[in-house]
C-alpha cells in the first residue's frame, strides 16, 4: 500500500471491518477509511459514502502518508473495537476505532472514536475529513467554532439540513485548499497518543458534550465483553461462532430490538450486473432466524426485545402483514435510485428502499409462528397479545396459503407455487397445532391440522418430482433450489428419508462448486425466468452452510465438518461474511456484513457441536411455558 491509497475510491468488500453502536454502522477499510456510516441509524441517508462512490462523497481517513509495508487488524477480545496497525519504514502506529454502545440510554446519539497510537519510531499519518450528507449529495456547511464558556471547547461543526455533526480532536484538520474537505498532517511518535470524536445531533442549537475518547473504548470493550460472557458455545471454532454472534447483536437497532438484514445498501452481488439491494431493513424471516442464532447460545433478552418489536410491527390487520419493516416497524419502504452515484465501482444502480416490501412471500409466516414456538419452549412466557398476533396470521394464512407467492428469494419475476414456501405453510400450521397440543393455547385446531396434513401431501406430490429424483424449487419445475436443504431442519422429513438424500445429492451435483460452494438456484446472462433479472451472482454463503447442516442431518457428518471447517476459512482478517462469495475472484460480492451468512454459521456450529436446533421435538425437560394469570386462572403470562 502506497501513498496513493490516501485518495480515490472504495476497497474490496472483504477489506472492511464492522463497527457498530446498536443503532446504526460504519465501515472501516484496512486503508484506515471510514467509507461508509448512516446517521443516526441504520437505515438513515449516509454521511459518508464513498463506498457506493468516490473521495468526494464522503469518508474519514487516517493512515500514513508514507508506504506501508503490512496492515494487521483485529477486534480486542469479542469486542466491536477495531485495532489497525499500519507498518511503514520510519515505525509502526495503532489505529483504534469503536462506535461506543448504548444500549439501556435511548436518547445517547451516535458518535465515532478514533484514536492514534505510536508503537514505534515516528509515523506522519494524514487525516481527510469529508462529510457528505444525503448519499453524498448534501455539501454541508462547515466553521470552525472556539467557545470559552463555560469551559473552552474547540470544534468543528458541519450543517446540512436535519443533520448535525461536530468533530473535536486532539489537532482538529483544517480546510484543504481548493476542496470542500479538512485535512490533518501529524507526526506521531512512539508513546504518542491523538485522538478525534464525530458526534451527531439534530438539533445544531443542542450539541452533544464533549467526550473522553480512552473511556469511551473502555465502555465499549466493557459492552461487549459482559454481552459475550453470556454465550454458551463450547465448540470448535469458537472464535468464528463468537464473532458470528457479536455480528449478529451489531446488527440490531437496541431502541425497538428490530434486526437489520445488513447495515449496506446496493453493493452488487456481480460486478456488472443489476442485482444491487438495500438491506437495511428487518425482514420478518432474517430476523427469527437470527434469533434462533442468539438463543441457541443464551442469547434471550434478544428473542423477548424482537417479539415486542414484531407486535408493533404488524399490529392491525393479519391481511397486511409484510415480509419486511423499518427498524421502527415502518411499513412504506419506497424503492428509489440515488442516480448521482455511480455505485460500487461503478455498479449502479444505487437504490434506496426496497420494493420487495410489497411481497407475498408465504415461508414468512411458518418463519415466524416457528420462532414464536421455540421461544415458548425456551422459556419466554407467551402473552395474551401474540398468541392473538399469531391467531391472526394463521386466519390470513388459511385464506391464501394455496395461492403462489415470490418465495424466500424474493424473486421480481412471476409468482409461482415454491416448494420451500409450501413447506414453511407446513411449519406455520405444524406450530400452531403443536401450541395447542403441548401447550393448551386456544385456537381451532382440528381446522389447523387438517390444513396441515393437506400442505404436506401438497408438497410430497407437487414439489417432488420423480424424473430429476428431488424436491424442486417450484411445483412443475426441474430446477433446484438450495432452500430445499431446509426440508429435515424444519423437522418436515427427516434426514434419514430417501426423498431428502437424494434432493441433497442433486443439489451438490447441480449447484455445488468445489465442494463447498453453493448457489441459491442457477442464473445466467439473460433475464432469469424465475428471478427476472440478468447477470451471474456469486454463490449464496448462508446456502453453503445449510449444505453443512443438510449432509449432518442425512448421516454424512466428517464431510459436513470438512466443509464446515472450509467455510469458516473464507472469512475475512476480522471474521466477517458478505452474502456471497465470487470463486472465481476469491472476493466477497453482495451486501456486507450479512445477517444471513453469520447465522447460517451459527446454526450449524449448533447442528455440528451442540446447542438448541430447531427441529428438535421439545427443549422443555419437563418444564411450562405458561403461568398461571395473576387473577388465578391458568391462561397467559
Amino acid at each position: 500500500m502506497t501513498g496513493d491509497h490516501l485518495r480515490g475510491g472504495p476497497g474490496p468488500i472483504e477489506d472492511y471491518a464492522l463497527l457498530s453502536d446498536l443503532r446504526t454502522a460504519a465501515l472501516v477499510g484496512k486503508d484506515g477509511s471510514v467509507d461508509w456510516l448512516c446517521l443516526p441509524r441504520f437505515d438513515a441517508p449516509s454521511c459518508f459514502c464513498r463506498l457506493l462512490g468516490t473521495d468526494r462523497d464522503g469518508h474519514w481517513q487516517i493512515a500514513p502518508t508514507a508506504p506501508v509495508r503490512e496492515v494487521r487488524r483485529r477486534y480486542r477480545g469479542n469486542s466491536l473495537v477495531l485495532e489497525t496497525d499500519f507498518c511503514t519504514d520510519s515505525g509502526a502506529v495503532r489505529l483504534l476505532d469503536t462506535m461506543p454502545p448504548h444500549e439501556k440510554n435511548q436518547h445517547d446519539q451516535p458518535c465515532l472514536v478514533r484514536t492514534v497510537a505510536g508503537l514505534s519510531g515516528e509515523v506522519e499519518i494524514k487525516l481527510r475529513w469529508v462529510l457528505r450528507f444525503a448519499y453524498g449529495d448534501s455539501v454541508p456547511w462547515v466553521r470552525r467554532v472556539r467557545e470559552t464558556e463555560p469551559v473552552l471547547d474547540e470544534y468543528i461543526l458541519a450543517i446540512a439540513g436535519p443533520h448535525t455533526a461536530v468533530l473535536r480532536g486532539d489537532v482538529l484538520p483544517r480546510r484543504a485548499e481548493h476542496e470542500r474537505a479538512h485535512e490533518l498532517v501529524v507526526t506521531v511518535h512512539a508513546g504518542q497518543r491523538l485522538s478525534w470524536v464525530m458526534q451527531w445531533s439534530p438539533d445544531p442549537q443542542d450539541l452533544p458534550a464533549p467526550m473522553d475518547p480512552v473511556q469511551e473504548i473502555r465502555v465499549s470493550e466493557d459492552f461487549w465483553r459482559e454481552w459475550t460472557e453470556k454465550i454458551t458455545y463450547t465448540g470448535p471454532h469458537r472464535a468464528a461462532v463468537y464473532r458470528s454472534l457479536a455480528t449478529l447483536k451489531a446488527l440490531t437497532y437496541a431502541p425497538t430490538g428490530g434486526i437489520v438484514a445488513a447495515p449496506t445498501t446496493s453493493l452488487p452481488e456481480a460486478v456488472p450486473g443489476d442485482r444491487n439491494w438495500d438491506y437495511r431493513y428487518c425482514w420478518l424471516r432474517d430476523a427469527t432466524l437470527v434469533l434462533l442464532a442468539l438463543d441457541g447460545f443464551g442469547c434471550s433478552q434478544e428473542a423477548a426485545a424482537w417479539r415486542r418489536w414484531l407486535v408493533r410491527a404488524v399490529a392491525g390487520d393479519p391481511g397486511d402483514l409484510q415480509i419486511m419493516y423499518g427498524v421502527n416497524g415502518e411499513r412504506h419502504l419506497m424503492e428509489w435510485v440515488a442516480d448521482w452515484l455511480p455505485g460500487y465501482h461503478g455498479t449502479s444502480p444505487v437504490r434506496i428502499g426496497n420494493d420487495a416490501y410489497r411481497q407475498t412471500q408465504l415461508d414468512v409466516y411458518g418463519e415466524v409462528m416457528d420462532v414464536l414456538h421455540l421461544a415458548r419452549e425456551r422459556g419466554l412466557l407467551e402473552s395474551e397479545a401474540t398468541w392473538a398476533l399469531q391467531r391472526g396470521m394463521l386466519r390470513h394464512l388459511e385464506k391464501i396459503w394455496q395461492q403462489p407467492d415470490r418465495g424466500i428469494w424474493e424473486v421480481r419475476g412471476p409468482d409461482r407455487h415454491f416448494t420451500h414456501s409450501r413447506v414453511m405453510v407446513w411449519v406455520a400450521f405444524d406450530r400452531a397445532v403443536r401450541g395447542a397440543e403441548e401447550d393448551g393455547l386456544p385456537g381451532p385446531v382440528d381446522r389447523w391440522r387438517r390444513i396441515r396434513d393437506e400442505a404436506r401431501e401438497e408438497v410430497l406430490e407437487r414439489g417432488w418430482n420423480p424424473q430429476v429424483g428431488a424436491f424442486t424449487q417450484y411445483y412443475g419445475g426441474t430446477s433446484l433450489d438450495a432452500a430445499t436443504l431446509l426440508i429435515p431442519a424444519v423437522g418436515f422429513l427427516p434426514g434419514t428419508d430417501e426423498r431428502v438424500v437424494r434432493t441433497v445429492e442433486a443439489v451438490q451435483r447441480e449447484l455445488q462448486h468445489d465442494g463447498v460452494l453453493v448457489d441459491r438456484y442457477r442464473t445466467g446472462e439473460r433475464p432469469h425466468h424465475v428471478d427476472g433479472l440478468s447477470g451471474q451472482e456469486g454463490a449464496f454463503l448462508a446456502c453453503s452452510f445449510w449444505m453443512v447442516d443438510a449432509l449432518a442431518y442425512i448421516g454424512r457428518r466428517l464431510e459436513a465438518e470438512e466443509m464446515f471447517d472450509r467455510l469458516v476459512g473464507l472469512a475475512n482478517d476480522v471474521g466477517l461474511y458478505a452474502e456471497e462469495y465470487d470463486a472465481g475472484s476469491g472476493c466477497f460480492t453482495g451486501n456486507f456484513p450479512q445477517a444471513f451468512s453469520h447465522l447460517a454459521l451459527v446454526n450449524s456450529a449448533t447442528v455440528l457441536y451442540g446447542g438448541l436446533t430447531r427441529d428438535q421435538r421439545s427443549r422443555r425437560n419437563g418444564t411450562s411455558a405458561r403461568s398461571p394469570h395473576p387473577g388465578g386462572t391458568s391462561r397467559f403470562a
